[in-house]
């Protein structure tokens, strides 16, 4: 199976994949229903000499996640050798994430692999300028991911400094109130982690510590037994 440009003759139209989408009913009073984008795609193609092998849609799709059955279909005939280029009337008929873009970018469209084709943004990304383009974009997504990541960080820690509850399990010590959101001291657990602290201050290691609690009768929220890396957790976890 062949993947990627098969080295058409210079002269060849580029073989090109057409991809349309709409999420909504309501998109098609805003110029971009698929018959609107289907028409644009086509006299694109008829411009720029393209080999228009296939026009694929998907209808009512969000662009939240790029598992489309038709957005695959037609990345998946890129992969196979069937097109080289994916055409889109608007970049946000792709997607309208900026990291999933660099996602596209990085695994589709740089490196000369395929080609990318936006008609409303007029990224054409077989000459040196449409790669300069997607370029910037997926410096862009790299950005934004990296941002996100710091942004998300410091408001965990601030959640966590407030004692607000950050999702998953409720840490041991605590217990998450009625409004869902601010956590609350658990006094019989604040106990253990003050007894293991102890012991552990006394020179204790953490099986024998495990020990000690479970014939004290102080066993974790499983009701199993205590195990060195629970330990661990138990006597750095916070105390109110």
């Amino acid at each position: 199976m062949a993947h990627g440009n098969r080295n058409p003759a210079p002269d060849a139209p580029t073989r090109t994949v057409a991809y349309l989408r709409v999420s909504t009913a309501k998109q098609a009073e805003h110029g971009v229903s698929l018959a609107a984008q289907r028409a644009k795609a086509e006299a694109y193609a008829s411009l720029y000499d393209l080999d228009l092998v296939a026009i694929i849609e998907d209808r009512g799709a969000s662009a939240k996640t790029l598992q489309r059955d038709g957005l695959q279909q037609a990345l998946a005939m890129l992969k196979s050798g069937a097109a080289d280029a994916l055409l889109v009337v608007k970049l946000d008929r792709l997607t309208r994430s900026v990291c999933d873009l660099g996602d596209l970018v990085e695994g589709y469209f740089s490196a000369g692999r395929w080609a990318l084709l936006s008609v409303s943004e007029q990224i054409d990304t077989r000459s040196a300028a449409g790669r300069l383009v997607l370029n910037v974009l997926a410096s862009v997504s790299q950005w934004e991911r990296e941002a996100i990541g710091e942004r998300t960080a410091v408001a965990m820690a601030h959640m966590k400094a407030r004692h607000e509850y950050t999702g998953g399990r409720v840490p041991y010590g605590w217990t998450l109130n009625a409004d869902g959101v601010t956590l609350a001291p658990c006094d019989a657990e604040q106990k253990v982690i003050l007894i293991a602290r102890d012991l552990r201050d006394a020179g204790l290691s953490l099986r024998k510590i495990g020990a000690h609690l479970a014939r004290k009768g102080h066993l974790p929220r499983t009701g199993k037994g205590w195990h060195a890396e629970t330990v661990k957790a138990l006597v750095t976890a916070e105390v109110a």
